[in-house]
């Protein structure tokens, strides 16, 4: 737990920049920094292509993804798959179902698993880590206890193994597509908490809340006004971070046969998971959507890195 709460708090020391430089000018410099990072650029092309490919794929898909057109030329018990051809870029599956088409189709239901579990875990997680923030920012002594428990029971959320309490989550709830959603973004709800509370603490000490309590401005207020919105870069970097977490723990929940139970619908992880039995014959059925999963991944947690590095004082001139 120790190395996760570090990358939290390490995260969070973003807003520690030079209390001189504005919110806007801090951006500007941080988006001069992206457009020269290579890696920020191959991570957004990755991501720009996915998106696309997930909004528009329905439309581009050649073959109705759930039509069995070609189950007579399929016979999986034997072990005879039909391959990449003209007709069928990505060969068949076990059911005679064109692959590429529901590769296309499946990249919608992954973005959108991959998104709704982030900003569960965003709006959740956000508005505990202000209220803790808040509290032992401005509260007092009472205030102080107050985040000292809500803390404790993050800390404890954060100790667990997140894909083993995203299972636990989704096994209690029931198989369905909503489950997997509920349980990724639970699992992403300590880490935001700790982060923004960690990024308000950090904002506490500044110049300009120590004025504005000078003057007398209302503790709600402060926080609100000031305080909360200058916290929210590093759970900006977070977010883009936590994208590709979700992708990838949303498609092991589908794998472990706890996603959607209409193994029809295309989704990434439910098309790994039916390509297992037959790696041996047709590997292929599970290297793509494999792929899919890894690389979108990798162009979220690229520029999610990249962006954490735009952002960091230690970097900035």
């Amino acid at each position: 737990m120790s190395t996760k709460t570090d990358k939290i708090d390490r995260l969070a020391e973003l807003t520690q920049a030079n209390e001189t430089t504005t919110g806007a000018s801090l951006w500007r410099e941080a988006f001069r920094r992206l457009k020269n990072s290579k890696m920020a650029v191959i991570g957004a092309a990755v991501i720009a292509l996915f998106v696309v490919v997930a909004i528009v794929g329905p439309w581009l898909a050649p073959h109705t993804p759930t039509a069995q057109t070609w189950r007579g030329e399929v016979f999986a018990n034997q072990g005879k798959f039909v391959g990449a051809r003209g007709e069928n870029w990505f060969g068949l599956d076990h059911l005679g179902r064109d692959m590429f088409s529901r590769m296309l189709v499946g990249a919608r239901q992954t973005l959108l698993v991959g998104v709704v579990s982030m900003l569960i875990g965003l709006v959740v997680g956000a508005l505990i880590g202000m209220l803790s923030g808040a509290a032992a920012t401005l509260g007092g002594r009472t205030g102080r206890r107050v985040d000292t428990v809500v803390m404790r029971f993050i800390d404890i959320l954060l100790s667990l193994p997140s894909l083993l309490l995203a299972v636990s989550i989704a096994a209690v709830m029931g198989q369905s597509l909503t489950t997997v959603m509920i349980a990724v973004g639970v699992v992403q709800i300590p880490v935001f908490a700790r982060l923004l509370r960690g990024s308000m603490l950090s904002q506490g000490g500044s110049d300009y809340v120590l004025a504005a309590k000078a003057l007398g401005v209302r503790r709600k207020r402060i926080v609100l006004t000031q305080i909360l919105p200058n916290s929210l870069s590093p759970v900006i970097v977070q977010a883009t971070l936590s994208l590709a977490t979700a992708i990838i723990e949303a498609a092991a929940l589908s794998y472990l046969g706890l996603g959607n139970p209409d193994p029809a619908v295309p989704e990434w992880g439910v098309m790994l998971a039916q390509a297992q039995r037959f790696f041996d014959n047709a590997p292929m059925m599970a290297v793509y959507p494999a792929v899919g999963i890894i690389v979108t991944a990798l162009g979220f947690t690229l520029l999610g890195e990249a962006m954490r590095e735009a952002l960091d004082p230690k970097l900035r001139g």
